[in-house]
């Protein structure tokens, strides 16, 4: 795993790019995604990703949980698990 990016807006559009790429590989999209967990090391960062995320899912989005962690890999800020 190589982390994109120090900033919260780097890495979420990272994770969603890396997620369209494994639904592409599948033979789907990310309008096939029915549940997505986020680790957040700070959840004040909720809003931007949540922006982030919809410019990337169409409605309706698919269920999602968001969970604060004390640290994530490499230092990153946000990871995603589908």
């Amino acid at each position: 795993m190589e982390l994109v990016g120090s900033g919260i807006e780097e890495q979420t559009q990272q994770v969603f790019k890396n997620l369209s790429a494994v639904a592409d590989a599948a033979g789907g999209s990310l309008d096939d995604i029915v549940k997505l967990t986020i680790y957040l090391t700070d959840l004040g960062l909720f809003a931007t990703v949540n922006s982030i995320m919809a410019e990337h899912f169409a409605e309706p989005y698919p269920a999602r949980a968001t969970l604060e962690v004390s640290a994530l890999p490499k230092g990153a800020i946000l990871k995603s698990k589908q």
